[in-house]
């Protein structure tokens, strides 16, 4: 998937309709769009001089590319997230460029505007846990595998609903990986994401603490979060 060849080209010379307007982050310039592709839709992230520095590369470095990286390694985690088509990097006149082509997310949105709608407000105590456990699930996954999502919020948090022999089900899947990265251990993504979590979640006290139950089982461990 990361290719530095022609293909490049081809994905930056796309054209569609603007999901993200390009706009000035980090000295850099970053926007997405909605591609069709093989009968279905892609999204195509195109930066310019928009990089991410770190011990490892002080110099900078897409930050395209580090996303690209960080949704392969969730797919091999088995971690949902929108699936990386493409992404590579390139230096034009000693400026960085990154792409980033991802798969769309059919029927998925964000759990934070999902939560808030008049549709949603009268869910059952019981969906609510569910929502919960799949969520501790989810981490769980992400966060044994050692990876940091980095901007962890509930409208990072992407959600499906569908209906099983008159039974909801809920998909949950993680969105906007732009900061996420490796860590030395499990221990240090889980207190970096779910402090994050915490600060920006819309649960009550005794919603937040269910899900730390279910969540600390799937990690194995306790972990002070307070």
């Amino acid at each position: 998937m990361w290719q530095a060849d022609d293909h490049f080209d081809r994905w930056w010379n796309t054209n569609g309709p603007w999901v993200e307007e390009p706009n000035v982050r980090r000295e850099g310039t970053s926007g997405v769009q909605r591609v069709s592709h093989e009968g279905g839709t892609v999204y195509v992230k195109r930066q310019t001089g928009h990089t991410f520095r770190s011990i490892r590369y002080p110099l900078g470095r897409p930050t395209a590319l580090r996303e690209g990286i960080a949704l392969s390694r969730l797919d091999q985690m088995g971690v949902l997230a929108p699936k990386p088509l493409y992404f590579g990097s390139r230096k034009i006149d000693g400026q960085w460029q990154g792409l980033l082509v991802t798969r769309e997310l059919v029927g998925f949105r964000d759990l934070d505007t999902w939560l808030t709608d008049e549709a949603q407000r009268h869910l059952s105590q019981e969906d609510h846990l569910a929502i919960l456990t799949n969520l501790a699930v989810l981490l769980g996954k992400l966060h044994r595998g050692r990876q940091q999502h980095g901007c962890m919020r509930a409208k990072h948090v992407f959600i499906s609903t569908r209906v099983v022999e008159g039974i909801s089900r809920f998909d949950l899947a993680l969105l906007d990986l732009e900061k996420s990265r490796p860590r030395i251990s499990m221990t240090r993504a889980a207190r970096h994401d779910v402090r994050q979590l915490r600060r920006h979640s819309p649960w009550n006290d005794a919603q937040w603490n269910y899900f730390l139950e279910r969540y600390e089982k799937e990690i194995g461990r306790s972990v002070v979060f307070r």
